[in-house]
């Protein structure tokens, strides 16, 4: 399993999401779905680590997909201004998306998978409805809310395939890189999660900044140590730590 095959895999699922959910009206005004690079290794991971492939299982990733990039057009919308043409097709394009995925669930009739997706959707809506409630809580509590936004769609997916060996992995990688996002973002003076859920002027993001710089330290050894430990072939390994690293 080199890394150009690992990529193709990752370009592949990409290819059939984009298919899925495809729009002209939408392509021309929002431009195409956004997705998350690294989710979508973690989607296809256990398929790429030698787990059966058949027809069913890609149709459930696929809808995996699509769930998240119906969540990050949603995310996209402006608190402020969010009347603008551009808005509205934002919002749009994420409730086309969600269609979409309701109706391959349903294509699927699989009970387990719509269960399981449903609450991870739930669960994930439920941590970022935090953001807009008066809610005093550490760093860590607000990360343990970034692993949530991040993972749980994948792990529900992981649980009814019952590739649960693949979650620790999953989790700690992902939520390392969100936090490395989370990080540059406030290095640039840009808005993000941390930022917003911590608001209380200069002297907190300068807080913020060395916390992080701590935790991601911490979470790099850790992180490096469970990949070296973990049961996955070689290039997977490579892959998964050129992501940590680079």
């Amino acid at each position: 399993m080199s890394a150009t095959s690992i990529i193709q895999s990752i370009q592949a699922l990409q290819s059939n999401i984009f298919m899925h959910v495809r729009h002209r009206a939408l392509l021309q005004n929002v431009g195409e779905p956004s997705l998350k690079q690294e989710q979508l290794f973690f989607i296809q991971l256990p398929f790429l680590n030698g787990e059966q492939v058949n027809e069913d299982r890609i149709m459930s990733a696929t809808t995996v997909g699509i769930v998240h990039a119906s969540l990050l057009e949603h995310e996209k919308i402006k608190e402020y201004n969010a009347t603008s043409k551009s808005q509205q097709l934002t919002v749009l394009s994420g409730d086309y998306y969600s269609g979409r995925y309701y109706q391959l669930l349903a294509q699927t009739e699989n009970i387990l998978l719509i269960q399981k997706l449903s609450k991870g959707i739930v669960t994930r809506c439920e941590h970022q409805i935090k953001l807009y409630e008066p809610l005093e809580q550490s760093l860590q509590e607000w990360i343990e809310s970034l692993t949530v936004i991040e993972c749980e769609l994948i792990a529900q997916f992981y649980d009814v395939y019952q590739f649960t060996r693949y979650k620790t992995i999953m989790t700690k990688t992902l939520t390392y890189l969100r936090l490395l996002e989370e990080h540059s973002n406030i290095l640039r003076g840009q808005e993000s999660y941390l930022s917003k859920a911590l608001h209380n002027g200069e002297n907190a993001i300068v807080s913020i900044d060395t916390e992080l710089q701590e935790e991601l330290m911490k979470r790099k050894r850790e992180l490096l140590e469970i990949v070296e430990q973990a049961e996955l072939q070689v290039d997977l390994k490579q892959f998964i730590k050129q992501y940590i690293t680079s």
